[in-house]
């Protein structure tokens, strides 16, 4: 009979190794899916989260074989402690394919144990104020725009009216033009 921990059915950590043997370790899994991925971002970031995950389970046995250790689970420690090391490779490599940009801001949150939503609801809460500002100052000028009109009306009649009438007659043109792009070749009309 032979004695080797790949073909003991003894107990302890042997059969661990048989099950661990068995199985594909996570680079196979995951270096296939990456082979066949299309340079779709959704697509990468979905292989990235799926290693995480991987990585994460693969550290959560490392901590069981780790908080039961004795001499005959060394062997499965080593070979956990290298299917972790390959998936933090295969993560790695995958992750050069995202393209995803995160604020150090964020990174700083969570950092400090805060959730980085705030910085989501702050950024927001600061785009609406300086969005407000912007249409002060829009309302401002249309408001100064409209009181020079009327100041020049007073003045010089005519030569408003001939400029209203461009104004009228750029506006139409604009339009028509802006009509003219959003039809199709074959001629419906975009939605």
């Amino acid at each position: 009979m032979d004695s080797s921990p790949a073909t003991t059915a003894g107990g302890g950590g042997n059969n661990t190794m048989v099950s661990q043997s068995t199985a594909a370790s996570p680079m196979d899994s995951s270096a296939t899916a990456a082979a066949t991925s299309i340079d779709d971002p959704k697509q990468n970031l979905t292989q990235v989260i799926n290693s995480i995950q991987k990585t994460l389970g693969v550290l959560h046995q490392l901590y069981l074989t780790v908080s039961s250790y004795n001499v005959a689970s060394q062997l499965p420690l080593l070979q956990r402690m290298n299917n972790l090391v390959l998936e933090l490779d295969n993560m790695t490599r995958l992750a050069e394919k995202c393209n995803i940009q995160v604020p150090m801001e964020v990174l700083n949150l969570i950092d400090d144990g805060k959730n980085p939503d705030e910085f989501t609801r702050d950024m927001l809460n600061g785009c609406i104020a300086k969005n407000q500002i912007t249409k002060g100052k829009t309302d401002a000028f249309k408001g100064l725009r409209r009181h020079l009109l009327e100041e020049l009306e007073q003045v010089f009649p005519a030569e408003v009216e001939t400029y209203r009438e461009i104004r009228a007659a750029s506006a139409a043109e604009a339009k028509r033009l802006a009509q003219t792009q959003n039809m199709l070749q074959n001629g419906d009309a975009k939605n």
